[in-house]
């Protein structure tokens, strides 16, 4: 096996990943940005800056006029891999308020905004003791609020958990229900109070919605124009003008909503629902057969 990295050596590997994230999304850099993120001497972000411009040339050249560090017009990462999405995802927690700008290698944080969303409460004990639960393998009993008509007031009850999952809006907890004896979706906000561990009620490996998964094939709304058609194919990064999701069936319903699939054939206006499914009459039949 080859030997394991030193400490040193992981840093070094760090702080040029650093460089290559700030030239590659920012364009510049200078080593007092690398003293300051990383906690070293001048000599030693010099240093880095030499090692990178040794191993990378082409892509940094330092202007003098600006004394710093200049990307070159296009670079070719060695040490960091561009990641898009990640990019923006902490972009967003940052606007959110989730994580500070220092926990990210970000400097030069562009204007940025989200919509404004109210946030569902999730208590962090709550969240501690069914983590346990999933992570012990254990039940756990929840005084719950359910929405359901049968049961308008709330209630101890228990439940199996072994995993977690959102829509995008919400958190929840899936777990076998010991009243309905299935297994469903408990919205982590609406746990109001959480008791004992326990003996488990159920298997994981017996929760066949979350468990088993379907191919979604998305498709441009036919109603646009071929243009059209081809800018949504971009947007979503379609092969021969569609793109294939696998969601799990307990999350199915879920991402028909929030993709509003529910309604894409039946708007007026297509570039409200810019996608459609391809295999509606399989889809439609798989969340009829859930929803009972």
């Amino acid at each position: 096996m080859p030997p394991k990295p030193t400490d040193e050596a992981w840093s070094v590997e760090q702080r040029l990943e650093f460089i290559e994230f700030r030239l590659f999304w920012e364009g510049a850099i200078r080593r007092s940005e690398i003293r300051e993120k990383f906690g070293v001497s001048f000599q030693q972000a010099s240093a880095d800056i030499a090692k990178y411009r040794e191993s990378v040339p082409e892509n940094i050249r330092y202007d003098t006029s600006e004394k710093r560090y200049l990307a070159e017009s296009r670079v070719k990462p060695k040490f960091y891999e561009p990641n898009p999405e990640r990019y923006l995802a902490q972009l967003r927690a940052i606007q959110e308020g989730v994580i500070s700008p220092e926990e990210t290698m970000m400097g030069d944080i562009p204007v940025c905004d989200v919509i404004p969303i109210p946030k569902r409460d999730v208590s962090a004990f709550k969240l501690q003791k069914i983590l346990q639960a999933i992570r012990t393998k254990q039940s756990i009993s929840i005084e719950y609020q359910s929405m359901n008509d049968a049961r308008p007031d709330p209630m101890w009850r228990g439940i199996t958990p072994h995993a977690l999952a959102t829509d995008g809006m919400r958190w929840h907890v899936r777990a076998h229900c010991h009243i309905q004896r299935k297994f469903k979706d408990f919205i982590i906000s609406r746990c109001l109070r959480v008791g004992k561990l326990g003996d488990p009620m159920a298997n994981p490996s017996d929760d066949n919605e979350w468990n088993s998964f379907f191919d979604v094939v998305l498709v441009p709304n036919p109603h646009f124009s071929e243009a059209q058609k081809k800018t949504i194919e971009r947007d979503y990064g379609m092969s021969d003008g569609r793109c294939t999701v696998s969601v799990r069936h307990a999350l199915l319903y879920y991402f028909d909503k929030r993709l509003r699939l529910d309604v894409a054939e039946s708007v007026d206006r297509p570039k409200e629902t810019p996608i459609i499914v391809d295999n509606r009459n399989e889809y439609d039949m798989l969340l009829a057969e859930l929803k009972t």
